[in-house]
């Protein structure tokens, strides 16, 4: 009746009905590739006995109402709990993976609960869509049943049989798995999700009802509108019921899986090959002729701080690889594989320095089996990648509020660190399984304190924020929580991907390096902790029509997250906060080209929008793109846009390459602008006379003293603490009125072994804060002991720094820190 009233459903019913019928109409008998299976005649009644519940396609497609149906009912469910006896080591490759996704998700997942806002009218209207989606598609399943009985179209009354019985299999086992848990939901309680106290979170039993009809009736009819529909319809249901705050994300996983294979099961034992449909084999294993396509292979993303970036930086400037985008990264393992395999050739094709075979034997080592996938290996396997310990002590006061001043340690994830000793230790793991894959990196964090703001250091970084004035003894600082000391367990990166044509789709907490510069990009960098987001990435060049023809080859990379840590948001005419639930959204974009091998040119833009007093809306969203008002009111959110090049000098390839990033905003694009922020640089990666040594220089400029009021980069008058998670700097560590650069000196002993030098330094406009300046020297030595599978980095640091505001003299600190890493490659295949 709900769905009668509303309409709604019945447009979806009419969409998915005219879409199978026309997908029929077009395809009257597609039986020849499906795979009919043996008859159930042609089996002795022993194999019939031994196979009772292992029913390949098409052994019994007899399908009505009453008899047949209870009965298959019956032999579905004992399908479902026989299912554990007949477990084999190789069930592994999809049972690990989806075991580890589960229990990371569990033990984040009132983290991510809290992500989502809590006011009563986005709740309402996430509940509504759950509820009329989930009816819509059982609306569809009776509804195709009785059309196809009234019109004697058997293939649509098989659809909706099927989709009846799925859904049936999986509410039930639903319902008993809730009585048997009892968890209680995100609004129950602290939270906190605690199973065996009398909930029924989980599983979801409207995901669990969606994916089985969405699956059965998707293979039913694969036209891409009917399975775009039917998938889209399940995908909402999924999202939603988190975002109606009636379940957690383990929830609905657990019920979507628990859908699907229901709807897999019972397609695959019951449905009629005759009547046309898709084939639906196994999810890992392809028919042999078909063959193994690497670009539906999902792979985890390699992360940026790891030892295979510099050396693939090296081959690229070296001309060994032509088709590398820095302008977006991570890249994922079988990306990098991709790139490794292109300068095999290359090197296989010309006189090969010793140095570049070196750099390619040990890459070659790290992505062997991803390597192996790109030659018909399955794309199965899991493996325990790191453990590591890094012990860090600072001597002296650092600085952690890059946002206002500087900070000590820059790019590095957003890790705590104070003065005194730090400790960090940490593990990751990935695995894969067929399009799917999975990253766990989780640390243990011990940080010292710094010292904590004065009043009137609070005060007068208020008055920098342009906080408004609400009368004597109240100035919301925000900031002072940055300077206690921290114990905690932090899940650094954790996600979930699938991939489809190499076009990945990811969800979890995710970081990304959007520029060609190794001091950090403008735009987005690691300098923050990673935040939770829905990442959408074109893992490799593809081809835009008859652009390409003239750009060259594209990379492009989406994603919607939402930060943490903003204390104060001002939506005229209150101040909100602090508030740790209602927190902002960010979303960004970035397409880079690449006209030649020796060029590469990239466009990117970032907004946040949302948070509290101002709701998450479609509009909203889309006017972050092209809208910019003055009335804050009014205005839709904070808008970063950017543009970068990168460009090897032809001629002197081998030892020259130039780049430069720039930013402006609330602005279309750098191009053309008067104001941009700028990071120019130069990489020579070998020097004359000194092949086995390497040099890297950047320029950083955010100060705009005679267009912008003082700390206008990376400010914004609504989102109080700027362009941060955490209070750390999403962009560039130059902060937001400062100029400077950053230098690095590197000598390799091999492809693993280097001793690098740098110097950084930093000088802020006094118009901000009274302005300051910063110098560090450091050192650092990477080692690898025991067949590489131990590495050892040192680093010894010196800084001095002098910010008036904070102090009156110079101050000095020394960072010593040692990190021990091992690879164990505990592994399954």
């Amino acid at each position: 009746m709900r769905i009668v009233q509303n309409g709604w459903g019945l447009a979806v019913m009419a969409l998915f009905l005219l879409a199978t019928i026309g997908v029929r109409a077009q395809s009257p008998s597609v039986g020849s590739s499906s795979s009919p299976g043996q008859s159930a005649e042609g089996l002795s009644n022993s194999s019939m006995a031994d196979r009772r519940f292992q029913l390949q396609p098409g052994e019994d497609p007899e399908n009505r109402l009453i008899s047949p149906f209870l009965k298959h009912l019956a032999q579905d469910q004992a399908e479902f709990w026989t299912t554990p006896a007949r477990f084999r080591v190789k069930d592994l490759k999809w049972l690990a993976p989806f075991a580890g996704a589960t229990a990371a998700f569990i033990a984040s997942d009132s983290w991510f609960s809290r992500q989502v806002p809590s006011n009563s009218t986005d709740l309402n209207r996430s509940l509504r869509i759950s509820d009329y989606s989930t009816y819509s598609l059982i609306g569809l399943g009776g509804a195709a049943y009785l059309f196809g009985h009234v019109t004697n179209n058997d293939h649509l009354q098989e659809a909706g049989l099927l989709s009846g019985e799925a859904a049936i299999n999986s509410t039930a086992v639903a319902y008993l798995f809730k009585e048997v848990t009892q968890r209680q939901r995100p609004y129950q309680d602290d939270g906190n999700g605690s199973f065996f106290q009398g909930g029924a979170s989980f599983p979801s039993e409207h995901s669990a009802i969606a994916w089985s009809i969405a699956s059965v009736w998707a293979h039913e009819y694969p036209g891409w509108l009917s399975q775009t529909a039917a998938y889209g319809l399940a995908s909402a249901v999924t999202l939603t019921r988190v975002t109606a705050k009636q379940h957690f994300p383990s929830d609905v996983i657990v019920g979507s899986a628990l859908g699907w294979y229901f709807g897999r099961s019972v397609y695959r034992a019951h449905h009629d090959s005759e009547l046309g449909g898709a084939p639906w084999g196994s999810l890992f294993e392809k028919k042999a002729e078909q063959g193994r396509n690497p670009a539906d292979m999902g792979s985890s993303y390699v992360p940026m701080d790891s030892w295979v970036y510099p050396l693939f930086d090296r081959l690229i400037a070296l001309g060994y690889i032509q088709n590398g985008f820095l302008g977006i990264r991570p890249w994922t393992r079988m990306e990098c594989a991709r790139l490794l395999d292109e300068a095999g050739e290359t090197l296989a094709n010309e006189d090969q320095p010793d140095e570049a075979a070196a750099i390619y034997r040990s890459l070659a080592s790290e992505f062997g089996e991803e390597s192996l996938r790109f030659d018909g290996a399955a794309n199965v396997g899991a493996e325990v990648e790191s453990v590591y310990s890094r012990t860090e002590d600072i001597s002296g006061a650092p600085l952690r509020d890059g946002y206002h001043f500087a900070q000590t340690i820059e790019n590095d994830y957003g890790r705590p660190f104070g003065e005194g000793a730090n400790l960090i230790e940490g593990a990751s793991a990935r695995a894969e399984a067929g399009p799917f894959a999975v990253y766990v990196r989780g640390e243990y964090q011990q940080a010292s304190s710094v010292s904590p703001f004065s009043p009137g250091q609070l005060q007068s970084i208020s008055s920098a924020d342009f906080l408004p004035d609400f009368g004597p003894g109240f100035f919301p600082g925000g900031f002072s929580i940055y300077t206690g000391s921290y114990s905690r367990f932090d899940l650094l990166e954790g996600y979930i991907a699938f991939n489809f044509h190499d076009l990945e789709f990811s969800f979890g907490k995710q970081s990304a390096w959007l520029g060609p510069s190794d001091s950090g990009p403008l735009l987005f960098s690691d300098n923050a902790e990673p935040i939770p987001m829905l990442k959408i990435d074109n893992t490799t060049g593809f081809h835009i029509g008859g652009l390409s023809r003239i750009l060259g080859p594209a990379r492009a990379e989406f994603f919607l997250g939402r930060l943490s840590g903003q204390q104060w948001i001002y939506s005229p005419p209150t101040l909100y906060g602090p508030n740790p639930v209602d927190q902002p959204f960010i979303h960004g974009e970035k397409i880079s080209f690449k006209p030649t091998p020796n060029l590469e040119f990239g466009m990117g833009i970032t907004a946040v929008f949302a948070g509290a007093g101002v709701p998450f809306t479609f509009r909203e969203f889309f006017r972050t793109y092209y809208a910019h008002t003055s009335n804050l009111a009014t205005n839709p959110g904070k808008r970063f846009s950017a543009f970068d090049f990168t460009y090897r000098i032809p001629g002197l390839r081998n030892w020259l390459t130039v780049y430069n990033d720039s930013l402006v905003v609330d602005e279309i694009s750098p191009i053309g602008s008067t104001r941009p922020s700028l990071n120019p640089g130069i990489y020579m990666p070998r020097l004359p006379k000194l092949p086995h040594a390497e040099l890297r220089a950047e320029g950083v400029k955010t100060s705009h003293p005679d267009l912008f009021s003082p700390g206008f980069v990376y400010f914004d008058d609504r989102y109080v603490g700027g362009y941060t998670n955490n209070g750390n700097l999403l962009g560039n560590w130059m902060g937001r009125a400062g100029w400077g650069g950053q230098g690095w000196f590197t000598y390799w002993f091999s492809p693993r072994n280097n001793l690098q030098f740098c110097y950084r330094a930093q000088r802020v406009d006094r118009q901000f804060l009274e302005g300051g300046s910063l110098n560090d020297f450091s050192v650092k030595w990477n080692q690898t002991v025991v067949s590489n599978q131990v590495g050892i980095t040192a680093l010894l640091q010196y800084e001095n720094w002098r910010f008036p505001l904070l102090a009156d003299d110079r101050k000095t600190d020394v960072t010593a820190s040692l990190q021990l890493t091992y690879r164990p490659h505990w592994n399954l295949k």
